[in-house]
């Protein structure tokens, strides 16, 4: 498929960060679509358009979204959920509405209601971020070799036409779609990715606190240090969006760990502190097993 050949000769990316900006960059790439139009502040379009991320700035949604083949709404969570009702307005019959958020269940309870088949709403979530938000991260290379989760309305959603359209188009950027539920997504999503970030965040936070109270030289931080705070230069809106809409997922996650470090805590110089180890490592290769080759 290429741009004669695509159902989506206008797309239009309303939120142009780091997962917006990568998609506009992306599709350019593989020349899917003819204009690119972005919804977004004056000064994060100015700047996607320097990057030849979006062709067309326009700071209007209801305008930025008329006649759009394709909607790829790529703002945080909170702004999703807002911008629903006004989308379903604004966009064409034949358009297909996709989402990117990180929590899904409150977006698809949100979407269910207003949308139909006219225009066809998608779920999804790029499993594909950075620590480091922003258009200016944004790579046309983000997706490749990343799962794209997708959470449709309906199963049957998955058979029209422009949902095959679309998932052609996902496969070309190089991910690969993992079709489930929302509630499904988001349990995992608490344990995988949400659990992770806060630890990172809280390990951060920890050490700042260990250095401004007492001796504690950043110097002797090295590469186990990098890694797993990594994370910690994540934004805070757009977590405090996951928290609050995956908190009842978050919550019995922490409450685990917290139980897993008391085990951990209590084997210290014992024997069975080999196990917790054998157990991570035996993990770590079922996940990399799980990426392919």
């Amino acid at each position: 498929m290429d741009a004669s050949s695509s159902p989506f000769q206008r797309v239009a990316i309303v939120g142009v960060g780091l997962i917006g900006g990568s998609w506009g960059l992306a599709l350019k790439r593989h020349g899917f679509v003819v204009r690119i139009v972005g919804c977004d502040r004056p000064e994060v379009l100015d700047r996607a358009l320097e990057l030849g991320a979006i062709d067309e700035a326009q700071p209007d949604l209801a305008e930025a979204v008329r006649d759009a083949g394709l909607v790829i709404l790529a703002a945080p969570v909170a702004a999703i959920l807002e911008q629903l009702p006004q989308i379903r307005r604004a966009a064409a019959p034949r358009a297909v509405v996709t989402d990117t958020g990180s929590t899904k269940r409150a977006i698809l309870a949100k979407a269910r209601p207003i949308f139909g088949k006219e225009p066809l709403f998608l779920g999804a979530h790029p499993l594909a971020g950075k620590e480091r938000s922003g258009i200016e991260n944004a790579t046309a290379s983000l997706f490749e070799g990343a799962r794209y989760v997708v959470t449709p309305l309906a199963p049957s959603d998955l058979d029209d036409e422009r949902a095959a359209a679309w998932l052609v188009i996902v496969r070309t950027i190089g991910a690969s779609p993992f079709v489930t539920d929302a509630e499904t997504h988001d349990r995992a999503l608490a344990f995988l990715s949400h659990l992770p970030q806060l630890v990172s965040t809280g390990l951060a936070s920890l050490i700042a606190d260990e250095a401004r109270c007492r001796s504690l030289p950043l110097e002797l931080a090295a590469t186990g240090f990098r890694d797993m705070t990594r994370l910690a230069e994540s934004p805070y809106p757009v977590w405090r969006d996951i928290c609050l809409t995956n908190g009842d997922n978050l919550l019995p996650a922490i409450e685990a760990l917290i139980r897993k470090l008391e085990a951990l805590k209590a084997q210290l110089g014992q024997d069975g502190l080999k196990q917790e180890f054998d157990e991570a490592h035996e993990l770590r290769e079922r996940w990399r097993k799980t990426k392919g080759p």
